[in-house]
């Protein structure tokens, strides 16, 4: 492949201060067992930074998650943010992307976080009787009010956040509660993570799996919300995505992709595997310290990797809608038994909603693109030293304003 959009970073491992109970990527601790404590170290760090750099192009766009990243220490992102500028060539527009719990967020924090203009990915699963069922620390107790306070922390600082919402059998019948809530809390950045795995057995799905029955009807709550009369004044990223698809005929993100592959992740330790889905044996393809970053990108493994999401059954290939949805995400290739699926499991949901909207879909699509040729925005962030201001036009030459284009792809 040789070339990515982007790379995601888990600096701490699935080291987290919570324990919530669908956490999909704490076992991933099992497989580095030679300590409890996993932390990427400074060479690790200037290794990753330098080499993803100078492949990257124009545009670079780094993804900080976990586990937990606020575990590092405010120090870590300094030397990452220095080792940007040090290793970034002219002109080069680097993103930062911080997918965070919130809870550890203060006011130093929210500041460096504000200053250097990373985009919060906040975990906020809604109220507090929906957020804490789930999103407890080790003792059960939930995280709801620290959590605001971290966002307070970060409103404060004038930081951009971003809802990272999972939707479980809890809170899927919750679609217009959710979305008032998150308005009223002044956060319309939205995004809505469906919440599915399968038994370990594969004999079926967690308890907390969302009621794939009720999803459709979940999605179209919040398009309502969201279309508000052909005016929106949120931002659903499932909702915008299905309209930069509909607009330009290309996809936003790898969901709606023809391929997977379009990043990376990288561990603490610089292993490499193909997808935050499948850090698994079967997926590793090297570690930077070892192989050159380069080299890794052209792995057979990750060719093969991207290419199997393009293997569609005859069901999907008819599908009138297979251009905009592609069979999905591969990790949500199963069944209600929890056993491998041909397609996504949330087809008839993602049929539901097209169906019922896309005109309303081209409406929007045709008002944002008269006049000119429809352009595919690209992921971009302000190259650092250089602000780009929310309602300025995207540097992208989408014709959008930045806040409703490439600022939300970066997160």
């Amino acid at each position: 492949m040789g070339a990515i959009s982007s790379i995601l970073v888990k600096p701490a491992c699935a080291d987290c201060n919570l324990a919530c109970r669908y956490c999909f990527y704490e076992c991933t601790a099992a497989m580095y067992p030679e300590t409890k404590r996993h932390r990427m170290n400074d060479e690790v760090l200037e290794s990753m930074v330098s080499q993803y750099l100078a492949l990257a192009g124009p545009r670079a766009s780094f993804g900080w998650q976990g586990g937990e990243p606020t575990l590092m220490g405010l120090g870590f992102f300094r030397k990452a943010v220095e080792l940007q500028c040090k290793h970034g060539t002219p002109g080069q527009v680097i993103g930062n992307g911080f997918q965070t719990n919130g809870v550890l967020i203060d006011a130093e924090w929210a500041r460096f976080l504000a200053e250097n203009r990373f985009l919060i990915g906040l975990s906020l699963d809604g109220p507090g009787a929906i957020h804490d069922y789930y999103r407890t620390d080790r003792g059960g107790h939930g995280s709801h009010a620290r959590v605001l306070e971290g966002l307070a922390h970060l409103k404060a600082a004038g930081a951009e956040v971003n809802v990272l919402c999972m939707v479980t059998d809890v809170s899927v019948h919750c679609g217009g509660e959710l979305f008032d809530y998150f308005v009223g809390l002044g956060l319309p950045w939205m995004q809505f993570i469906p919440c599915i795995e399968a038994n370990a057995a594969g004999d079926g799905l967690q308890p907390f799996s969302l009621d794939l029955d009720f999803y459709g009807g979940f999605l179209c709550e919040l398009f309502d919300r969201w279309y508000a009369n052909g005016r929106p004044q949120t931002y659903i990223r499932e909702f915008e995505e299905l309209l930069i698809a509909v607009a330009t005929g290309q996809a936003a993100s790898c969901v709606h992709s023809a391929q997977c592959g379009d990043y990376v992740v990288v561990e603490h330790n610089g292993d490499v595997y193909a997808c935050d889905f499948h850090i698994t044996p079967e997926w590793y393809l090297g570690n930077l310290m070892e192989t050159p970053l380069e080299e890794i990108l052209r792995s057979p493994r990750l060719q093969e990797f991207a290419e199997a999401k393009s293997h569609l059954d005859g069901r999907c290939r008819s599908c009138p809608w297979v251009r905009i949805c592609y069979g999905g995400c591969p990790k949500y290739r199963v069944d209600s038994h929890g056993s491998r699926a041909p397609r996504t499991c949330f087809c008839p949901a993602i049929e539901q909603v097209l169906a019922r909207n896309y005109e309303r879909l081209l409406s929007l699509a045709q008002r944002a693109t008269r006049g000119r040729p429809p352009a595919t925005p690209q992921r971009s962030s302000a190259p650092i030293g250089e602000v780009v201001e929310r309602n300025a036009p995207c540097p992208c030459g989408s014709g959008r304003k930045y806040k409703r284009c490439c600022m939300v792809a970066d997160g």
